[in-house]
């Protein structure tokens, strides 16, 4: 009786400790004009759901807009900067002309640091606004 509620007990460590090891982080932004540095004064909003797999440094991504002052352009994450700064093209996000975007990347281990430090941001950008239109900072 003692070596099963043992073997019961330890199983139920290593089922725990494992799916720990391969849990992935989730991350969210939610993406609006007065985040824009300098703000903008638009009807767009938008959220960003994503998760980061620690294992393989995979960051996977869905991007929901609407209310833009036209067509996205472009798409982006930003960094490294803290809410309220600008910062450079970090990570591409393909394809953002049609809500939801759908996408993947695997980061280097600076990009990692700066995204789990809370400083990337998305941006989407239109022609109307070519600097960004909508923005947020992506958070744990």
């Amino acid at each position: 009786m003692k070596k099963a509620l043992f073997a019961t007990f330890a199983f139920a460590a290593a089922v725990a400790f494992a799916g720990q090891a391969g849990a992935a982080d989730a991350l969210k932004a939610t993406l609006d004009g007065k985040s824009e540095v300098p703000a903008t004064t638009t009807g767009g909003t938008g959220s960003a759901e994503l998760s980061f797999d620690p294992a393989s440094k995979k960051l996977t991504w869905t991007v929901t807009y609407s209310g833009l002052s036209g067509p996205a352009t472009a798409a982006h994450f930003h960094g490294p900067a803290e809410a309220g700064k600008n910062a450079g093209v970090a990570v591409a996000i393909p394809n953002a002309g049609t809500s939801p975007v759908k996408g993947e990347a695997t980061l280097t281990d600076a990009q990692v640091a700066d995204l789990m430090s809370g400083k990337y941001y998305i941006n989407i950008h239109t022609a109307a606004n070519p600097g960004g239109e909508i923005r947020g900072q992506v958070m744990k």
